[in-house]
């Protein structure tokens, strides 16, 4: 299995879609959607396959997690969120989903 590592959020964005994850999702509640396409995802819905985790030198919000999303359908896309004081709001069943595994 390949490891990929980026520098930065932009690389691991262009890197991600440039292997298949084109599907740019945002969080909401409960879910991720992408507003271009009427998809949304629920936690059971779908996988993270990697994790990119930045942290801004001298400004907390430059920190960002970058997901690489598989739905159980097949569609693969992109989720990048902050963490600390610039996270979005989620329910339970969604930071489960989404914490950070080393």
């Amino acid at each position: 299995m390949t490891m990929y590592t980026y520098d930065t959020v932009s690389q691991a964005v262009k890197g991600l879609k440039e292997r298949g994850y084109t599907i740019d999702f945002n969080m909401e509640e409960d879910c991720i959607v992408c507003h271009a396409t009427p998809l949304k995802l629920k936690p059971d819905e779908f996988e993270i396959a990697e994790v990119h985790r930045y942290e801004g030198d001298s400004d907390p919000g430059d920190e960002a997690v970058v997901y690489a999303i598989e739905s159980k359908q097949g569609q693969k896309g992109i989720l990048v969120n902050g963490f600390g004081v610039s996270a979005d709001s989620a329910s339970d069943a969604m930071i489960a989903k989404l914490s950070v595994r080393r």
